[in-house]
């Protein structure tokens, strides 16, 4: 449908695409935006796909910029004025940063051609990865009520996509979705009481590179060092990791040099990795929308891969007490919130748009809270839009070059020590001299054969004397105020909602409960049915399918099933018992399928004993052709 999507921009129509995880839908906003005069706006929340994307465009010789939570003023300022200015043609920013003064004031003059929406389930509270922040993107539409909205996403519900069009003030809904039908994608789920054995039998029956699926960080590492115990390549990653590793070990991973990924669901997001064989999830998620993007992550080379959901009755248990964990109480909140501003010294009346280095593990050790209440508290509070917390958030260092050559000539013949680093950084860094440049401190050490802290000191030096603006990385989590700092008494939390979200989770939870514990219908067909495609046939090839499809009798085995019970029973009745033992069957489901269906078609009789009592063949059905059957 990706030409269907791409005219339906070009013709100027708000635009919902509902595409499979590795459906392609960044083409379906790319191409109409370069058929277009103008810049196109790309809202998304993932960082990692942002730069990723920016990368690969102007690579191809696009030029395309972003902006994204944590980047300094004159940084933003600098990407503005380039994409109001420059011969850009996309320009991605997170959704918190269109929020900020500084956005809003370039707003007007920017020449948007399309503004695509990806994750745009995020809008809508009823999905299950809500974000205040996405609800701003309608005070844009008012700015630009000719430029057409693409919203993509992967995954949402009947209600949500109502939502999706309602929130983002569609004029008319244009719907596109894919089939999520993934022929090659073999869903199956294990209810097994010790998971770490069959999921060694999983990954030593298939080859290939995987990923393993667990709601903790601790457990990540568990099973990654057991998996190496048994002389499987397997490495594990989890948000709390710092940068270097984080990149070292995926880097790794997606050369084939590590085949096994043990993680929590910070991993996958914006990775497209096609030769995945194997996706397993430990633990089963809060959701069908996660499951399925996590599980998609698998063949999208086209070839058979294996989404396998593994599970205890004790899980499901668990995950049916999870809305009371997962909504804390209102009072909880509160205390969380006057706990921060308490941890942080932030005075009444301030803190808007301010970012703080925040640690969750000392500030619920200090504060003596509970860290999984106060993690839920502190979602509540993104929620709301109070404050906003990343976990995950990396600000690489940028470099800009402030100054004209005559002074950075006179800085060389002045400081002789320096004059290697800026010859390296203009030489290696297009750019750096209009906009804020991305650089690795490490790299610029291999090249000059100097350790990192002397290359820090040096940028550094050349900031005191003017000649460059350098910000050194971040990659601690971040917590921002998205408003002023209130006296906790006057905090608002809207109740109806909050308890909507609340009910909202708990049918979620019934249906992944109810995918994990169906043994007869086919898997995929359950996930496509929820997400509203009833289209969606019967796979084939999930584990319930696979045992429909051994039990399913041919014509051929029907007939000779049915005259061996006839020759059984010619002499007289059988017991139950003594039939079995006569015919000497070797497939007892499908002997009893015959027997059941005899019974039903009156080709059989049965005394009052029931199953125990005699069964005896009808004369009168022998005329008849139970082949139909």
């Amino acid at each position: 449908m990706q030409e269907d999507i791409i005219q339906s921009v070009l013709n100027g129509k708000d635009t919902l695409a509902i595409m499979p995880t590795g459906g392609g839908k960044s083409i379906c906003f790319q191409v109409p935006a370069l058929a277009s005069k103008g810049i196109c706006l790309v809202i998304t929340p993932l960082i990692a796909l942002m730069k990723d994307q920016v990368q690969n465009l102007k690579a191809r010789g696009i030029l395309a910029l972003n902006i994204h939570s944590g980047m300094q003023f004159a940084d933003v300022k600098k990407i503005l004025d380039n994409a109001l200015y420059g011969n850009y043609k996309f320009l991605y920013v997170s959704p918190e940063r269109l929020e900020t003064n500084l956005f809003k004031e370039y707003l007007p003059a920017l020449p948007l051609n399309l503004i695509a929406v990806d994750e745009a389930h995020c809008i809508s509270q009823w999905g299950y990865d809500f974000r205040p922040a996405y609800l701003t993107i309608a005070s844009i539409r008012e700015q630009k009520p000719g430029v057409p909205v693409l919203a993509l996403t992967a995954s949402a519900t009947k209600p949500v996509q109502e939502d999706i069009c309602d929130k983002l003030q569609f004029k008319e809904k244009q719907l596109f979705q894919l089939s999520y039908e993934r022929p090659n994608l073999s869903y199956s789920v294990f209810n097994a009481d010790i998971k770490f054995n069959k999921l060694l039998q999983i990954i030593e029956n298939v080859p290939g590179c995987g990923i393993v699926y667990c709601r903790s960080r601790k457990r990540t590492k568990e099973i990654a060092d057991l998996l190496k115990l048994h002389h499987i390549s397997a490495d594990y990653y989890h948000a709390g990791l710092s940068h270097e590793e984080r990149n070292d070990k995926q880097e790794n991973w997606l050369k084939n040099e590590t085949r096994i990924m043990v993680c929590t669901n910070a991993f996958g997001m914006g990775i497209d990795k096609p030769d995945v064989r194997t996706v397993v999830h430990m633990d089963i998620p809060d959701c069908l929308e996660n499951y399925y993007q996590e599980a998609g992550r698998a063949g999208r080379d086209g070839k058979k891969s294996y989404a396998v959901l593994l599970y205890r009755e004790q899980d499901i248990d668990d995950l049916q007490k999870h809305p009371d964990i997962r909504f804390p109480s209102i009072e909880e909140i509160k205390n969380v919130y006057q706990c921060i501003v308490n941890y942080l010294q932030l005075p009444a009346g301030s803190g808007e748009d301010m970012f703080f280095d925040f640690d969750m593990a000392e500030f619920t050790k200090l504060f003596k809270l509970d860290i999984v209440s106060t993690t839920y508290a502190i979602k509540a509070l993104e929620q709301e839009g109070i404050i906003e917390y990343n976990e995950q958030l990396f600000v690489p260092s940028t470099v800009v070059f402030c100054c004209g050559k005559e002074t950075l000539q006179e800085i060389e013949r002045e400081s002789p020590a320096v004059a290697p680093c800026i010859k390296f950084l203009l030489r290696s860094y297009g750019g750096i001299f209009d906009i804020p440049v991305a650089v690795s401190e490490m790299q610029i050490g291999k090249s000059l054969k100097k350790d990192i802290s002397e290359i820090k000191k040096i940028l550094l030096h050349l900031q005191s004397r003017g000649i460059i603006i350098y910000a050194p990385r971040k990659d601690k989590p971040q917590l921002r105020f998205l408003s002023n700092r209130v006296i906790t008494g006057n905090l608002t939390i809207n109740i109806p909602d909050y308890q909507k979200r609340k009910a909202v989770l708990i049918k979620q939870i019934e249906a992944i409960t109810g995918y994990a514990g169906n043994t007869k219908d086919c898997h995929a067909q359950i996930i496509a049915h929820y997400f509203n495609d009833h289209a969606a046939q019967p796979c084939g090839i999930c584990d319930n399918c696979i045992e429909k499809k051994k039990t399913m009798l041919s014509r051929e085995d029907f007939s000779l099933l049915q005259s061996d019970i006839a020759k059984a029973l010619s002499p007289g009745p059988l017991t139950i018992k003594e039939l079995m033992q006569q015919l000497r069957i070797t497939d007892e489901e499908k002997t009893w399928k015959v027997i059941e269906h005899l019974l039903a078609e009156n080709y059989l009789e049965m005394s009052e004993g029931g199953y125990s009592g005699k069964i005896n063949i009808k004369k009168k059905g022998q005329d008849k052709n139970p082949a139909r059957f």
